[in-house]
């Protein structure tokens, strides 16, 4: 399993302290859960810790193996599932797993059929993703996600857009495919993330101003 230490990690936009000296040794747990309020730094968290954005002061520290990986390195071991991130729209099904596979080795060698069949869209296999629904979007995401053969699975807010079927789809997914991974989760709904046996509270790194 991967191995991550954040070390008195903190970011600042401007003025604003986002969090502020984060010190947690994430192998404690292969579950972690990345909570607060709307607003309150948790996907600003998750972008430094996948490499989308640099820190401010401190570091992220990651190792496979007991062998260091570089932090400009690390986007080859993970994956991400994020309302800000965009899907090919002028892609059809098929073409974007096509696509995606290129850069991800599939999981226990999933075929890209199987893997539509798992998430209910084999229908839609020559259909452009811009006729997709939101949740159909969302399915395919989180397939992308857990079909990929990385060490480090990082999702935020992974049942938006979808229904109660899909969010126990979502849970399946986990049980099925998560383990031996490490997972992180951002969200404010305990159903996304009653599975993660630690809880980064992001609320607790914040900056109080003094009264």
């Amino acid at each position: 399993m991967i191995s991550i230490q954040l070390v008195n990690s903190s970011k600042r936009f401007q003025f604003e302290w986002i969090f502020k000296d984060i010190s947690l040794n994430l192998d404690e747990a292969s579950a972690w859960a990345i909570t607060g309020s709307n607003g309150s730094g948790k996907s600003t968290l998750l972008k430094c810790i996948s490499g989308q954005l640099p820190l401010t002061d401190g570091s992220i520290e990651y190792s496979l193996n007991e062998k260091k990986i570089h932090d400009t390195e690390i986007y080859q071991h993970l994956v991400i599932s994020a309302p800000y991130l965009e899907l090919p729209e002028e892609f059809t099904l098929k073409e974007v797993l096509k696509f995606h596979f290129k850069f991800k080795k599939a999981y226990q060698s999933l075929s890209i059929e199987k893997m539509m069949d798992i998430m209910y869209l084999s229908e839609h296999k020559n259909k452009a993703i811009s006729q997709f629904s939101s949740g159909m979007k969302q399915r395919l995401k989180l397939g992308l996600c857990f079909f990929s053969d990385v060490p480090l699975i990082l999702l935020d807010e992974p049942t938006s857009n979808l229904d109660k079927r899909g969010s126990d789809w979502y849970l399946d997914l986990v049980e099925d495919f998560g383990a031996g991974r490490k997972i992180l989760v951002c969200s404010n709904e305990p159903k996304e993330y009653g599975y993660c046996e630690k809880k980064i509270e992001i609320e607790q790194y914040k900056i109080r101003p003094k009264l």
